[in-house]
């Protein structure tokens, strides 16, 4: 990432800021105790087709955050949360504190319905990332069972890639590729349960796991099940055959595929599709927070 957007990252007292990815920016303890902690704090910028867009989505990064600690505090499976150091009154609530992972190289990638590229894909060869799919499906519709979908971490400045699970298994080896997929697959269906009871779809999402050096377990981390990293669609509008009614940036990707041809710096966002999105993620926020038990 270049220096304009880690340039932007708060001053913490006790925190050395390190690295900003597009959309977060990390920071490390300066008190020796504590450098098996990471400091992650979620902005407000927006990224898609491996831009950062402007401007930014007011409470994007406060949206985030509350859903990945709502789902942490209800799916049974490690994550690399620390609670027990407190998050600096600068950064709160758009901010956590986690332990320090030793992270595969791979997005552990689920889709229960298809949709993005896997609809191309689908389009083209009757298959998504090489898995063989049954004829006759339809844009948004449903998969007959959850597909683990994984792909690679490029290196920055390159494009992360679609991988065969046999592809997985020579990256990360037999047992974790398999581990990842059956953990990936277990929280997507999880997800799902508590996503219906709000009235909403989880179409698809993307999980990253590492390594716990304290105990060995393959452990959660990252973000989890938000409008960044998932699409979330309305039930109800889902079961009267429309497929656009979408909680999740899907209405910045839209707007941009018709704006801008992926050539040169991508155009500024019109204050009406910024207004809409951060209205759909905090939207997304109520729903699961204030629905679901």
């Amino acid at each position: 990432m270049s220096g304009a957007v880690g340039s932007n990252a708060v001053a913490i007292p006790g925190w050395k800021h390190v690295y900003s990815g597009k959309v977060r920016d990390l920071y490390e303890a300066e008190d020796p105790s504590l450098h098996h902690l990471i400091l992650v704090v979620a902005s407000d910028r927006v990224s898609t087709f491996d831009h950062v867009l402007e401007p930014a989505i007011p409470g994007k990064g406060k949206h985030l955050t509350t859903l990945t600690n709502w789902w942490f505090d209800r799916l049974d499976v490690p994550n690399h949360l620390a609670t027990d150091v407190p998050v600096p009154a600068e950064v709160s609530g758009r901010a956590t504190i986690a332990k320090k992972l030793e992270m595969f190289p791979i997005e552990c990638v689920v889709r229960g319905y298809i949709s993005g590229s896997g609809w191309k894909e689908y389009q083209a060869d009757g298959t998504v990332c090489g898995i063989p799919l049954p004829e006759g499906l339809t844009f948004g519709g449903r998969l007959p069972e959850p597909i683990f979908t994984p792909a690679y971490k490029a290196p920055m400045g390159e494009h992360d890639e679609n991988i065969t699970y046999e592809r997985c298994v020579e990256l990360v080896g037999e047992a974790n590729a398999s581990a990842l997929r059956d953990l990936s697959i277990a929280v997507f269906k999880r997800a799902s349960e508590l996503a219906e009871k709000a009235g909403l779809i989880l179409a698809d999402t993307k999980f990253e796991f590492g390594i716990d050096p304290a105990t060995g377990a393959i452990t959660l981390g990252d973000e989890v099940l938000t409008p960044d990293s998932s699409r979330f669609w309305s039930k109800s509008a889902w079961e009267r055959g429309e497929r656009k009614d979408s909680f999740d940036k899907q209405i910045v990707r839209n707007w941009l595929a018709d704006n801008w041809n992926q050539q040169g710096e991508p155009p500024a966002l019109p204050n009406a599709i910024v207004e809409q999105t951060a209205d759909k993620y905090a939207e997304l926020v109520e729903r699961l927070t204030q629905e679901v038990a």
